[in-house]
């Protein structure tokens, strides 16, 4: 076990996870312009667009490019930078750094290490689109981006098919179209919220059934970055009457094989019947899992 007391003892090295805003300018909060004035090193996904965020903030402090790509070795390099004493501060090109980013990397080389980590709170699209959405907010999961091929993408989306909870989403825009077409094979014709554009002059939310965001997704030239709030499934009451509830469809099939020796054939048709969905349809999810 480690403890982190965040302001106390000697000054060290330390690494500063700040959130930018994520559309509008004027989200970014006092402490986070007063950190990246006062850190040795900027961390930064886009060294270019973060340069613009600190002209804007009159921050003039050395950028160093930290992303996806070439996370192993500059994650070395701001690791010996922090063990040698300094600070540095970690931005993502919009949001708050470590989701949906390789900020989470960093921040565990860091724990490994004992440096201390400090998380400012700020901008996120996630709780604005939730808060707004209209559905339930008591309980949620975000989820981020789902898998970009058809394959991985319909077998994570059978694995949250029961899940009770109000569900969140990241999607680009031009996968968006796609990614609602799948959420209404798998999990029926639910309600949603569309946020995209968040905070930005052209914000814009849909609410209404999957079915109904389908056409407006044909109807509309999609921009901008989108977060998907989607109505959870059947509640843990009506799990317990449905077995095969945390079962992706490919499981619910070979389950009737195996267990009750039925052939493919026999097996996708009780799939479909039990499911309420075309044999057609599970036919097609199951068999491209042989491919």
């Amino acid at each position: 076990m480690k403890e982190q007391v965040s302001f106390q003892g000697a000054k060290q090295g330390q690494l500063f996870l700040i959130p930018t805003p994520i559309g509008n300018l004027e989200d970014m909060s006092f402490r986070s312009i007063a950190i990246l004035k006062e850190v040795d090193v900027i961390a930064a996904e886009d060294t270019r667009h973060t340069m613009k965020l600190c002209r804007h903030f009159d921050i003039q402090k050395p950028l160093f490019s930290y992303h996806e790509h070439n996370k192993k070795a500059s994650g070395e390099k701001l690791i010996k930078a922090m063990l040698e004493g300094k600070s540095i501060g970690l931005v993502t090109d919009a949001g708050t750094p470590g989701i949906s980013d390789p900020g989470a990397d960093l921040v565990a080389a860091c724990i490994e290490q004992e440096i201390k980590v400090i998380p400012l709170p700020g901008a996120n699209a996630v709780l604005p689109a939730l808060i707004a959405s209209g559905l339930d907010t008591d309980h949620f999961l975000f989820y981020g981006f789902l898998p970009r091929q058809k394959k991985e993408r319909t077998e994570a989306l059978e694995g949250l098919r029961a899940f009770p909870y109000t569900l969140i989403f990241y999607e680009a825009p031009h996968r968006l179209k796609q990614t609602v077409e799948a959420l209404k094979d798998v999990f029926g014709n639910r309600q949603v919220t569309l946020a995209r554009e968040l905070t930005k002059r052209y914000e814009t939310f849909v609410r209404g059934s999957l079915d109904e965001l389908l056409l407006w997704t044909a109807a509309n030239e999609i921009k901008g970055e989108c977060c998907l709030v989607v109505e959870g499934g059947i509640g843990q009451e009506d799990t317990e009457n449905v077995w095969w509830a945390s079962l992706s469809i490919i499981e619910h099939v070979n389950h009737y094989i195996k267990i009750k020796e039925m052939d493919k054939k026999q097996a996708i048709k009780q799939t479909a019947m039990d499911r309420e969905r075309p044999k057609r349809e599970v036919y097609n999810i199951y068999h491209e899992s042989e491919a």
